[in-house]
């Protein structure tokens, strides 16, 4: 009988939820827009962004959602804009 290639650990030892690759840039992202005015929007520089915009802008949306947030988003080719919105309200430009 041959040893195991890979190590084993407790079930207990196993880490629990997900932290995405995304995690620092869609907390401060968050953040941000929870203290935002009503009627302004955040304009992130595309440049600061840690991967495209479209994966950004999905995984704000994600998890926007999962908190029962309603944001927007635009982009032009500098940045990336977002602002809360009202449900019903368009939820991407």
């Amino acid at each position: 009988m041959s040893l195991p290639k890979f190590e084993s650990i407790l079930q207990a030892d196993v880490p629990k939820g997900r932290e995405g690759k995304h995690k620092k840039i869609i907390t401060t992202l968050l953040q941000d827009l929870s203290q935002l005015k009503e009627g302004s929007a955040l304009r992130v520089p595309l440049n600061e962004l840690p991967d495209s915009k479209e994966n950004i802008r999905s995984a704000l949306s994600r998890a926007a959602a999962q908190q029962g947030l309603s944001i927007a988003t635009s982009s032009n080719d500098e940045f990336l804009y977002i602002w809360n919105t009202k449900d019903g309200e368009a939820g991407e430009a």
